[in-house]
């Protein structure tokens, strides 16, 4: 299992350790890999000034100042590349649970 973020890698190691994953989070540079799969999105002006009102600066944790973010998604692909499970929201704030993931990892 593995996680991909668009959050700088020092705060990935941080976050790993600190709650103690068994993954790792790997660093997605800029969201280039998910605008490849075309799950990123920018957020709008206004939202931007929200999220840097309330202290949440994208740009400083992602190390890119285009206010962009990636679709909360999960997949679970076999080792031959075949994708055997997907979930994606355009709704960022929604987050799929843990234990359909989980399920669809054990039965695979």
């Amino acid at each position: 299992m593995v996680a991909i973020s668009p959050q700088m890698p020092d705060i990935n190691l941080k976050l790993v350790q600190e709650k103690g994953y068994g993954f790792d989070i790997l660093f997605d540079a800029k969201n280039e890999y998910t605008d490849q799969l075309n799950l990123r999105f920018v957020l709008p002006p206004q939202l931007q000034k929200i999220y840097g009102g309330g202290g949440i600066e994208l740009p400083k944790f992602s190390g890119d100042d285009s206010w962009s973010l990636p679709m909360p998604g999960r997949f679970v692909i076999d080792a031959s590349g075949v994708v055997r499970y997907s979930e994606v929201n355009p709704d960022y704030t929604y987050r799929p649970e843990a234990e359909e993931t989980l399920a669809a990892m054990k039965a695979r």
